[in-house]
């Protein structure tokens, strides 16, 4: 009897200590934490993108900044356009994969990938997004209009039609790192010194403010604007020093104010159709800009991402070069 007892106890403590230990097992097993469950850890993402490419994750981003609620305002989400075509146009082999990855996503989120497909600069863009269509039947009008229609690749888009045209320059930038968004941000600058019309002059002076305050924490950058230095004819060669030297020197608060007044002197002398503050509604803000200098305000450093984003878009620009920041 005595050894049936000794046998019974030890065959309980041998099942505790198994259940004790299968507990302790789960409870170490909780599910990893989500990588992207808030913008300031898609920013951080997307700024260092161009260092360590992780184009595998894109999908997921993709569904998050969905989620978020990131591409609500089509005209606001000009960056992450950018950015997403900047990836899929650097993996040609994998874009159709992470194109189809990226679902499901809501229909009107879904216009913010067609774009960034037609943006790309794949050689095959037009087979990439055709072999979407299956699955945005409710954009079927908008995926047309691109592969058949009006739609322009973004070589065609001027840089004058819109703060949501230099986005997406600056997107594909923090994409790739390369000098192509580079150029044609630069090309702007012509516009810097605009003596006739608001829109120009207000888009030149974003992309002066926006060179100099990243190209100020971006060493890479500024290289690639004194590269620029050697090809870009005299109108942009003026205003480009300007930049380079407000970044080498960390004055782009004196640049900026430059431009606010040039922009105020063209208000008050010029046409009455540009008098009004009509235009700065439809220049567009970017809640990716928001999102940064909020982030910057409150402390997060390493998600401010000290205005490489956060300067780069045109909600930053529109801010402060709006009307009502002329002291």
């Amino acid at each position: 009897m005595f050894r049936l007892k000794t046998t019974f106890y030890l065959i309980l403590l041998i099942f505790l200590g198994m259940a004790s230990l299968e507990a302790a097992s789960a409870k170490s097993q909780k599910p990893p934490a989500e990588p992207f469950a808030k913008s300031e850890q898609i920013l951080k993402w997307i700024n260092g993108y161009r260092l360590e490419p992780e184009p595998g994750k894109l999908p997921q981003v993709i569904r998050a900044m969905s989620r978020l609620g990131l591409f609500l305002d089509h005209k606001k989400a000009g960056v992450y356009v950018g950015f997403i075509a900047g990836v899929l146009g650097s993996n040609p082999l994998a874009a159709e994969r992470l194109v189809a990855q990226s679902f499901p996503l809501p229909p009107t989120d879904q216009v913010v990938l067609i774009k960034a497909i037609a943006y790309s600069g794949l050689a095959n863009w037009r087979g990439v997004l055709s072999g979407a269509t299956e699955r945005m039947p409710a954009r079927a009008v908008l995926i047309r209009h691109y592969l058949y229609g009006e739609g322009k690749a973004l070589k065609d888009l001027p840089m004058d039609e819109g703060s949501f045209v230099l986005d997406v320059h600056w997107g594909r930038y923090f994409a790739t790192g390369n000098q192509e968004p580079v150029t044609r941000i630069v090309s702007a600058l012509a516009w810097s010194t605009e003596q006739d019309k608001l829109e120009r002059l207000t888009i030149g002076s974003m992309a002066k403010w926006t060179l100099a305050s990243n190209a100020s924490r971006d060493k890479d950058l500024l290289d690639a604007l004194k590269v620029e230095m050697n090809t870009q004819p005299a109108n942009v060669r003026g205003p480009l020093r300007d930049v380079i030297m407000a970044s080498e020197t960390f004055e782009t608060e004196a640049l900026r104010k430059k431009a606010l007044a040039s922009i105020e002197t063209l208000k008050a002398r010029g046409p009455k159709s540009d008098k009004n503050n009509a235009w700065w509604g439809k220049a567009g803000q970017t809640a990716l800009a928001l999102g940064c200098i909020t982030a910057g305000a409150l402390g997060h450093v390493e998600v401010g991402i000290p205005c490489v984003l956060g300067g780069a878009v045109s909600s930053a620009a529109l801010k402060l070069f709006g009307p009502g920041n002329a002291n």
